[in-house]
């Protein structure tokens, strides 16, 4: 999106990813960068320990039972 505002051209982006067709890089356009500012914001910060998930009784109970 950026290189997009940047005036670089489709297809040389495309190339660059390694698609086969621009018209796979043209579903990147699209993507809202407000959406992804929310969800960056909503990670953990970069001095933040890394954990385990750990799911609970109820979800390992409702998975052993699929």
């Amino acid at each position: 999106m950026l290189l997009r505002a940047k005036d670089v051209d489709i297809a040389t982006i495309a190339l660059w990813l390694g698609h086969e067709s621009s018209e796979t890089t043209h579903i990147y356009e699209h993507a809202d960068p407000a959406l992804k500012e929310k969800a960056i914001a909503r990670t953990a910060s970069l001095g933040a320990k890394p954990g385990r998930y750990r799911p609970s009784d109820t979800l390992l109970a409702f998975l052993d039972a699929l």
